[in-house]
Parts: C-alpha cells; structure tokens; sequence
C-alpha cells in the first residue's frame, strides 16, 4: 500500500485481514492512499489525515452498495465431497443390513442393538445410536439409506459433511433417548429415521435463526410449519412408524439446528470437519464394541 509522511487516522477496524485489504482496494480506486496494518487480533485500515473524511464517506458509501450477510448466517456450499459422502452413508446402511439381517449370522443384532426402553432406561444408553443402523425389512433399509442420502446431502451443504454428519448422529440418539423415556419399559424401535428427522429438524432450526433476521420475522416461522408438515406426510403413517421417535428427533435436530446458527458465523473448516466425522464414526463404533461384548 502507498503511504504518506502525514499523520495516520484509523478509519475502520475489523478482525478479518480480507476485508480490510478489499476497504483498501476501494480507497486505492478513489486515489486514496490506505495503509493496512495486521495485528494478532485481525487488521486495521489508516490513511492521511487529511484523506480521513473522504475515506470514511467513500466505504459507507461502498458498504451500503455492498451490505455484509447477517452475523452468524450459515452459508450454504455445495461440494462434491459432501454428495459423496452422503451417497457412500446410504449405501453403508444397505450394506450393514445385508450384514445383520440377510447374512446367515450367529451374533443377534437386533437384540444387542435395538433401541430397547426397558434397557436403555437401566443403563444400556449405547442403543440409542446402534438402533440408528438398525432395519427391520429391505423396504425399510432402502427408503432411510435413500432419506439419509437427501437429507445428509442437505445439512452438509449447510454445515459441512463432518458437522452435518455428528449433528445428525446426537439428533437421533437424542431422540430415540427421549422416546425411551416417554414410553418407559414396554417399547423397542430401530432404524436410522429418527435421525433423518433430526436432519429435517436442523435445516429447520438453522433456517428460523436466518430468516429471523430478516424484516419479515412471519417468515422465521415457515421453517417450523415446513418441518411438521414433512413430519406428518412421512413420519405418521404406517403400522411400524413411530411418530414419537420421529418427532423426537425433529425436535432434538431443530434444538441443534438453533444453536449452531447462533454460535457458528460460517461452515466450520476442513479440519473441523473431518474432527467432526470422525469423533461421530468412533462413537458409532464404539456403541456396537460395547454392544456386542
């Protein structure tokens, strides 16, 4: 950047260096003489004194041409990485049920895994994730590896694969904890749709919290009635369905879903990510070692 041998004022201040090197782009273009100054904590932008005044009216002129996305708001990205991974999830699910039902196995899943009220209430907490991989029939395997395939597909774009994955994984365990409480000792469930639903619940919440800022607040709850609406055309119906796990889950997933948009300006890093997938792929593994001891 040029410089000037008069004195500095700092016009603005902000803690990430991009910005302050596109304030200063703006200032070279007006003939201006910027200088940016890093620091650990971001950087600050000064010019000449006497360029002060024009420096300040020309970047809130560009910042009202180019307003900044709300603080928090979760950009969505749509990466080949997350189709994948979201693709290679579903077809895990159909090949553990080929595992665990069509193979001619001696260990008995579903009795070490289901999500069992009486035995989760008395300790055996692990089932409310193992139940999640767990499938009655191949028509039950083969619509939750295909939901879990769209909807994992669409957290990720939102919150990255690994954070996406783990939050969807904490939904349906909480909701299928819940569900155990609820119905205590005479209830036994499995299969991966509670935490489909939490996926359903965390594009929910993470969409009340960004059309919240938005000046129609009427709209921050479309995301809501979205939610119940996809509840009670897919989560209602059927012998076999339980409605309470699934609303469970949208609920823990909607929870989750607030709180991520509040406290998480943008979609986590790669190395986050992969943290992420893999303390959630450990814990899943972990669930079945203590499962089948």
């Amino acid at each position: 950047m040029t410089m000037s041998d008069d004195p500095e004022i700092f016009v603005r201040q902000t803690g990430d260096e991009k910005m302050a090197n596109e304030w200063a782009l703006v200032l070279l273009a007006q003939g201006l003489s910027p200088r940016v100054h890093r620091r650990p904590d971001g950087a600050v932008l000064s010019v000449p004194q006497d360029q002060a005044e024009r420096a300040r009216a020309v970047l809130s002129a560009y910042e009202s041409e180019n307003p900044k996305k709300p603080a928090g708001s979760v950009e969505p990205t749509h990466g080949a990485g997350s189709l994948v991974a979201s693709a290679v999830a579903g077809i895990l699910i159909l090949l553990f049920f080929s595992i665990t039902d069509l193979s001619n196995s001696t260990i008995s899943w579903f009795e070490r895994g289901s999500a069992d009220a009486q035995k989760i209430l008395n300790g055996e907490v692990w089932r409310t994730v193992t139940a999640l991989t767990l499938h009655a029939d191949v028509a039950h395997a083969l619509s939750n590896a295909i939901a879990v395939a769209l909807f994992l597909g669409a957290v990720s774009s939102v919150l990255g694969i690994g954070l996406g994955g783990a939050l969807m994984l904490i939904a349906g365990a909480g909701g299928n904890l819940a569900n155990a409480f609820l119905h205590g000792s005479a209830h036994m469930s499995v299969g991966a749709s509670t935490a489909i639903f939490g996926a359903v619940g965390l594009l929910g919440g993470v969409a009340v919290v960004t059309r919240g800022r938005t000046p129609s607040k009427r709209r921050a709850w479309l995301p809501i009635a979205a939610a119940l609406a996809l509840l009670a055309m897919l989560g209602t119906g059927g012998e076999r369905v339980d409605i309470w796990a699934h609303l469970f889950g949208l609920l823990v997933g909607g929870v989750l879903g607030i709180v991520i948009a509040l406290t998480t300006p943008r979609q986590p890093g790669v190395a986050t990510q992969w943290a992420c997938g893999g303390a959630a792929a450990a814990v899943l593994i972990y669930c079945w070692i203590i499962a089948l001891r």
